[in-house]
This record gives structure tokens, C-alpha cells and sequence, in this order.
């Protein structure tokens, strides 16, 4: 059986990955978004949306 150091399929982390995972982490501090309260989908991804411009706000105001 082979190592992990010496398997040639070894798992590697995409910088990309990495991305996505934060931004998920951040949508999970608005508790709107954690609980499904939305009944239509427009309605929900209008949440996402507004979460997202909340949070670059608070970015550019840092």
C-alpha cells in the first residue's frame, strides 16, 4: 500500500476552493439565510444578494 506522499493522485487544495468555502462561512452569520424561511427561490437568492452587498460594504468601510 502506498503512502500518501507517494501517491500519485494525491489530494490537493485548489486556491479556488478556498474562495468559495470562506464566502459560504460568511453567508452563515446572517440568520435569515441559515433558517429556510423564503418560500420562492427569487426571494431567497434576492437574500444572498443583499448579504453579499452588506458584507462588501462592510469591507470597503474597513
Amino acid at each position: 500500500m502506498l503512502r500518501p506522499d507517494e501517491c500519485p493522485s494525491k489530494f490537493q487544495v485548489l486556491p479556488k476552493c478556498r474562495i468559495v468555502e470562506r464566502s459560504f462561512s460568511w453567508l452563515e452569520n446572517f440568520r435569515r439565510l441559515t433558517i429556510d424561511y423564503e418560500f420562492l427561490a427569487e426571494t431567497a437568492e434576492a437574500m444572498v444578494q443583499l448579504a453579499f452587498i452588506q458584507i462588501m460594504l462592510d469591507k470597503f468601510i474597513e
